[in-house]
């Protein structure tokens, strides 16, 4: 009997059958190329970044119908677009509706020596002004993978950046001379937060938060608490929680394997290693990380929200303080690459799809 209810529980999560709300998806806009990232203004606009280097606006059309503006906001700084490489996420400052700042992150340089970059930029409806280098990762890598590129404000004001390992020399992530493989903390005009955990540490990054990421692709702060996810390489995807100065493993400790299946350690954990919250193996590729305190879906309330390339879905993830309780896996109907997850204002839950044709998608009530 208890094998059978194994088997059923498994079966439940893998094809959505343990569904605990009734919700449509409707498409708000479409025909964007590989979206990113979105945010929702005061006003009840949307912005929306596309990963060749393009911000675009969701407006009201003339029928009270939210439709894409045709024309990209100008004032996007030049962005490197090539393999993963391109215009990332988009914060909107803690103030925005009465200074109009934004932040975006993007791969900067050339494929023989870039970094991930963070510009703050006022937002005046149409375009783009004032545009403002506020952090360069160091030292320049080359090739175009693993930048990670997800911000989120912590409840001090500070923000924090992912960084990812570059993909080329691993053991990066390791070493405190480089922000790769990182999680990264700035005040909001680029400078250092006097109580980073390295700050007056010789050789180190004074920036750098917690260390041993391979690719993080997703961060929420809940409360004073800040959740991070990354991509393992063929299994050992990771939910973390987030201590400053704390060591995540990689690539001293995984859960998975390289591609060629070669094994990456023979460590799962090791003394002074923070473990996962989660581990996915095998792999669904995190992309992007929410938070549900909305309304519209009182059974998600308490959830962390986990978009997937990979299994094509989102994971629910009920959290009781600081334990991940049993997940439910939702959208895979739609068969979609799926990029972020976002909650708006009004309660629902938006999804991108990542694609050349790619969606802005809305969540609601059935």
């Amino acid at each position: 009997m208890y094998h059978a209810l194994i088997v059923l529980l498994v079966a439940m999560l893998s094809t959505g059958a343990a569904r605990s709300a009734e919700y449509r998806v409707d498409t708000v806009a479409a025909g964007l190329v590989h979206p990113w990232s979105l945010a929702f203004l005061p006003d009840g606009r949307l912005l929306v970044t596309e990963r060749p280097g393009r911000l675009r606006v969701i407006e009201p059309g003339a029928d009270g119908q939210l439709a894409l503006r045709s024309a990209p906001v100008p004032g996007v700084p030049a962005v490197m677009a090539q393999g993963q490489a391109g215009l990332f996420d988009l914060l909107l400052h803690p103030g925005f509706a009465d200074n109009g700042l934004l932040y975006l992150s993007y791969a900067h340089g050339t494929p023989a020596a870039n970094h991930l970059r963070v510009v703050r930029a006022r937002f005046d409806g149409t375009q783009l002004l004032d545009v403002t280098t506020v952090f360069t990762s160091q030292p320049a890598k080359k090739a175009t993978q693993h930048f990670g590129g997800r911000m989120a404000w912590l409840p001090d004001g500070t923000m924090v950046v992912g960084m990812g390992d570059g993909n080329l020399e691993r053991t990066d992530a390791q070493r405190l001379h480089t922000h790769l493989g990182k999680l990264l903390r700035i005040n909001a005009d680029g400078s250092v937060p006097r109580d980073n955990p390295f700050v007056g540490t010789s050789g180190a990054r004074p920036e750098i938060y917690s260390l041993g990421h391979r690719n993080p692709q997703g961060l929420v702060a809940v409360g004073g608490v800040l959740y991070s996810h990354e991509h393992g390489a063929r299994g050992g995807d990771e939910l973390n929680r987030i201590r400053p100065g704390a060591n995540y493993g990689w690539p001293l400790t995984t859960g998975g394997v390289d591609y060629t299946y070669a094994r990456i350690t023979p460590y799962r954990t090791l003394p002074g290693i923070d473990e996962p919250l989660l581990e996915w193996t095998p792999s669904v590729a995190p992309a992007g990380l929410a938070w549900y305190d909305g309304t519209l879906f009182p059974a998600w309330r308490g959830s962390l929200f986990v978009a997937t390339l990979k299994e094509r879905s989102v994971r629910r993830v009920p959290m009781t303080g600081a334990a991940a309780g049993v997940q439910e896996v939702l959208f895979q109907e739609l068969g979609e690459r799926l990029r972020d997850v976002r909650v708006g204002p009004d309660g629902a839950i938006y999804l991108l799809s990542d694609s050349a044709d790619g969606r802005v998608l809305r969540v609601r009530p059935k």
